[in-house]
């Protein structure tokens, strides 16, 4: 399922299986899968364990897994099921010592999301919005062993009005961290202009809704990455 811009009344459901809907994009060519755990996001721990491990049951691309992972034995969890990275939001905003020892124990492991609305981190699910800036605690994970910032404009998120490019680029040169584009991407457009910014640290660029409702192509958008289907 699918939000618009983190509402969870505003929610489209397109497939009722999860599993099945990962099964498909690895067979499409796509080389990384991202998965939330909406419920989870909101109520502060994992929710939907069982979807999320049927999807690891049948795919074998690597899977980046977010939302109410919020302490050591959780993240430690996930890794042992199977998933290649996790991925920490509220934590990181709310314990960042905490998200530094993830770094030390799991190395390469740990991704840090940050989700913003007005420049403002958003957490618990976007329910909140506190003063920190993104930027700002982009920063604070620095040489720190963050394996990557996934960075989501919350009034894009799958409203299909576009990416907030210049916002995404900025935050990516202000860090040496590499940086995931994430909400709004609508066409293949979008995805072309993300990639002339390669060189700003811009690493990649989630796909969601776009994907669903036909917007964009899996073959042209890998295309436009170079990825080839095997």
């Amino acid at each position: 399922m699918r939000l618009l811009r983190g509402e969870m009344e505003k929610a489209t459901v397109f497939s009722e299986s999860p599993a099945d809907q990962a099964a498909a994009f690895e067979k499409a060519g796509f080389e990384y899968l991202h998965i939330v755990d909406l419920n989870g996001a909101f109520e502060g721990k994992p929710v939907n364990e069982k979807a999320v491990r049927a999807i690891l049951a049948r795919v074998k691309m690597p899977v980046q897994l977010g939302g109410g992972i919020r302490d050591l034995a959780m993240i430690a969890n996930w890794l042992e099921a199977g998933v290649s990275r996790v991925i920490l939001g509220t934590l990181a905003l709310k314990h960042p010592q905490l998200v530094k020892e993830a770094c030390r124990l799991f190395p390469g492991q740990i991704a840090v999301g940050i989700d913003a609305k007005g420049g403002r981190v958003a957490i618990e699910g976007w329910a909140e919005v506190s003063g920190q800036s993104a930027a700002d605690l982009a920063k604070k994970f620095e040489d720190t062993g963050v394996c990557a910032i996934i960075y989501t404009d919350i009034s894009r998120d799958g409203a299909m009005q576009g990416p907030n490019v210049e916002e995404t680029v900025k935050l990516a040169e202000s860090i040496t961290t590499p940086v995931i584009a994430s909400g709004g991407i609508s066409s293949i457009e979008d995805i072309k202009r993300y990639k002339e910014f390669k060189t700003s640290g811009i690493e990649g660029c989630i796909l969601g809704r776009a994907l669903y409702e036909g917007k964009i192509r899996a073959d042209e958008a890998l295309a436009i990455c170079n990825i080839k289907k095997s």
